[in-house]
């Protein structure tokens, strides 16, 4: 069993960190403007709620809403694992936007502008690029449709330096060695300002102790997978977890969701009520 970081040893792509983190409007404003390469007036960002129930998903999305002057809507997510279903995963972040997007008799010209976005801690097309962009284009003409939506997946293994702008690769690498020393080698004013705030996160005793106590947790879970035999009792103990919280969550039963760390009784007979 792999020893458990500390609060104050994770790295920016862990789940639990990168959404306190990116919660931050002034935060994610720095980092979109890394990513989209221009500058970003005021932003509203809402965090996935279930990422405060734990401290280990393998995955957190931002739901990001960016000035009126822009008129964008982003989805901003960090993967650590690849599983092969980016593309996919993609298409249905983009139909869930849109289906939300429009009240009952607006016209499809009121839709926003609308980007998801993956921050992998992997290549996840294999070419050892930092940034793919993709949209919509006509095969016959190469025009691009303009339906106002794009798909940009970053790797933090990237290794085409001159193609990408040095502030980009600096953020990206960081993501996987967010450290004071890094921090000072890299000599970037975003990432020293990014950098301040995780700091300023990292000396929360009620982020650490939530923190522990989800790690407490998941490492309870696997521990009674692998007494059960399964081999993979961890990762099945993240799923039903997360599985749990979802439902709660749709069931407007959020109140119950910190008991079920420190009951196991309630947690057990909520998985088995709906057959987790």
């Amino acid at each position: 069993m792999a020893k458990s970081e500390t609060f104050q040893e994770l790295d920016l792509s862990n789940a639990f960190l990168f959404a306190l983190v990116l919660g931050i409007p002034e935060v994610c404003r720095l980092v979109l403007e890394l990513i989209l390469g221009r500058p970003m007036g005021k932003i509203q960002v809402h965090v996935e709620k279930s990422f405060l129930y734990s401290s280990d998903f393998k995955s957190v999305r931002l739901d990001v809403y960016a000035s009126e002057a822009f008129r964008l809507d982003c989805d901003i997510e960090m993967q650590n694992k690849d599983q092969k279903n980016l593309p996919k995963r993609s298409r249905f972040y983009q139909a869930e936007a849109d289906v939300t997007a429009l009240k009952p008799g607006e016209d499809y010209s009121c839709l926003r502008d609308n980007y998801i976005i993956f921050i992998c801690t992997f290549d996840p097309f294999g070419k050892g690029l930092y940034r793919y962009v993709y949209e919509n284009i006509c095969h016959e003409t190469g025009m691009p449709l303009n339906d106002g939506t794009k798909k940009i997946f970053l790797n933090t293994k990237g290794r085409n330096d001159p193609d990408v702008p040095l502030e980009l690769v600096h953020f990206l690498k960081y993501v996987e060695n967010t450290t004071d020393e890094f921090v000072e080698k890299a000599n970037d004013p975003v990432i020293k300002t990014i950098h301040d705030q995780v700091t300023e996160l990292k000396k929360s005793r009620e982020w650490e102790a939530k923190y522990m106590k989800f790690e407490e947790l998941l490492l309870d879970r696997e521990q009674e997978g692998r007494e059960e035999g399964r081999e993979e009792g961890r990762e099945e103990g993240l799923a039903q977890m997360s599985k749990l919280i979802r439902i709660l969550l749709r069931d407007g039963k959020a109140e119950q969701i910190p008991l079920i760390t420190e009951d196991p009784e309630l947690r057990d007979r909520l998985l088995k009520q709906y057959h987790i």
